[in-house]
């Protein structure tokens, strides 16, 4: 992409985040504030993930971003009914004044991040103001947008971020010395604490600040479609026009990124391996999940290396050969995208080793657990694909050159819990 486009983009327009007034749980109506949030709608969280929230509380949001209803259609009226209820009911207010929010989380290890939500103006990625680095899968942006259509709500924030440290990072340290609007600690040890912004000279500061700033897109993809989507069918300016986002500011607070590992349905271990006989090096590890990842860890600092696993033991790929990946990975895409393993992962061994199309949900699943992903392997008899994590740095700088990564390729996080403050987009 022409980075002089971008810079032009900047300076007409650049990030530009507005106040709304944000949907809270009243906390006199749900057993606590815990109990009713889930992670973001497209994270695994464990086999029985849905069915363990809904038993949370009856009031879990996990009722409104995944909907167990039987045919697409109902399942969007089901989260819509749901919604207006709620909402009819109390359980679900309006806060008094539109408001910019500062979200904190804390994790066991002291982990800390900090963000702002607020109201983003929805921008396509030629404007350079958010920049996607992951392509999307047409059916779930249907379905988010038909979710997004009948709730006429913004759900969740995408989790996005940038490298400003400016006055925007200054407001977000001033206002987490006060009182906070709400804070809880879910189930998973993470701290959570919100506070509303609503001084019109602190949202200034924050506005002017991020109006000079571009956004990758951290978690959301999907959700990002939607709203370019909904934006596409309105004929006149409005709500639609802006989508619930949570930016960091990753100059002060540094997102983690994780992998997230592959389930090869139907596709055995033995036979995983012997399609590669010979064009990596294959090494039999009998060691425990930890030591075998560190082992991964170490071979990635080479070059291209996976963790197959399903069998009862760990396998170490790496060492492709050189004429193999010259054959099958494509030659029109900058070094660092040719060079990244899910490139390899994708371009070489899922379409010309192993055949398996990486769009199809009956071949292969994608999980954010590596422990989850190895136990599902094991129990179904398919293969495990573990990989190790890609640098921030690497999917920014091609992000910027427009260049989008293999599906999948990265997990960055914190990610933002479902059901601290959502946006009515008629409110």
């Amino acid at each position: 992409m022409d980075t002089a486009g971008h810079s032009e983009a900047m300076a007409r327009r650049g990030l530009e985040l507005t106040p709304f007034r944000g949907l809270r749980y009243d906390p006199d109506r749900v057993g606590s504030l815990a109990s009713v949030t889930s992670p973001p709608y497209d994270v695994v969280v464990r086999p029985d993930g849905v069915h363990h929230l809904q038993s949370a509380d009856p009031y879990n949001i996990v009722r409104l971003i995944l909907p167990e209803a039987g045919t697409p259609s109902a399942r969007t009226e089901q989260a819509a009914d749901t919604l207006r209820r709620w909402l009819d009911e109390g359980v679900l207010a309006a806060d008094p004044e539109p408001a910019l929010y500062v979200y904190e989380q804390q994790d066991g290890d002291g982990t800390l991040q900090r963000g702002v939500i607020g109201a983003l103006r929805v921008s396509e990625p030629a404007e350079g103001v958010v920049l996607p680095h992951e392509d999307v899968m047409p059916p779930v942006v249907a379905e988010r947008a038909a979710l997004l259509r009948a709730t006429r709500a913004n759900l969740e924030p995408l989790l996005l971020s940038y490298r400003g440290d400016g006055t925007a990072a200054e407001v977000v340290e001033r206002t987490v010395e006060k009182p906070p609007l709400l804070a809880t600690t879910t189930e998973d040890g993470v701290r959570h604490r919100l506070w509303a912004v609503t001084d019109a000279a602190d949202v200034a500061r924050v506005q002017d600040d991020l109006s000079h700033h571009q956004a990758l897109i951290a978690d959301g993809h999907h959700r990002w479609a939607t709203y370019l989507r909904l934006r596409a069918e309105q004929r006149t300016p409005g709500p639609w026009d802006y989508g619930l986002v949570l930016l960091v500011d990753t100059a002060r607070y540094p997102l983690r990124v994780r992998a997230i590992h592959r389930l090869l349905h139907g596709l055995p271990v033995a036979d995983a391996l012997a399609a590669v006989e010979g064009l990596f090096r294959v090494r039999h590890l009998g060691v425990p999940l930890a030591e075998a990842l560190a082992a991964l860890a170490d071979a990635s600092c080479a070059g291209n290396a996976f963790l197959l696993a399903g069998d009862g033991a760990f396998h170490l790929l790496d060492r492709p050969d050189p004429d193999l990946l010259a054959r099958t990975v494509p030659a029109d895409r900058p070094a660092a995208w040719r060079s990244m393993d899910a490139t390899v992962l994708h371009a070489t061994l899922l379409e010309h080793v192993w055949h398996i199309p990486e769009d199809s949900p009956a071949h292969i699943a994608y999980i954010h657990d590596t422990a989850a992903t190895v136990a599902k392997a094991e129990r179904d008899g398919g293969t495990a694909v573990l990989m190790h994590p890609v640098r921030e740095e690497v999917v920014r700088d091609l992000a910027r050159q427009g260049v989008t990564v293999p599906r999948k390729s990265t997990s960055f996080g914190p990610k933002p819990a479902s059901g601290l403050v959502l946006r009515a987009l008629e409110i």
